[in-house]
């Protein structure tokens, strides 16, 4: 069964399109941890990764930490999503969006 952040990532991931290969390649980890993390219950992502994912998918952090809530309100949109940048190599070193 998987976690809540789990269907979380795996509604937006498919929302946007992205297969579990491109996602894994956008943020920087394996398929197989994001299959994981979509589909098993008690894997915790440091939060470097999971930032790293929600920088992708256009989200703030915050979104996939709050289990009450299972689409992102606007709060929750990351800056870039809001300037239509959805590739994190498009942001600069800081994690900005250019």
């Amino acid at each position: 069964m998987a976690s809540k952040l789990g269907e979380k990532l795996k509604i937006l991931r498919k929302k946007k399109e992205l297969t579990l290969d491109a996602l894994a390649a956008e943020a920087g980890l394996s398929k197989s941890y994001l299959w994981e993390l979509e589909n098993r219950e008690s894997l915790r992502p440091s939060a470097e990764k999971l930032q790293s994912i929600a920088t992708v998918l256009g989200v703030d952090m915050a979104f996939f930490l709050d289990d009450s809530i299972m689409a992102p309100a606007q709060e929750h949109l990351g800056a870039c999503a809001a300037e239509g940048v959805t590739s994190a190599r498009r942001l600069d070193r800081f994690g900005a969006c250019p």
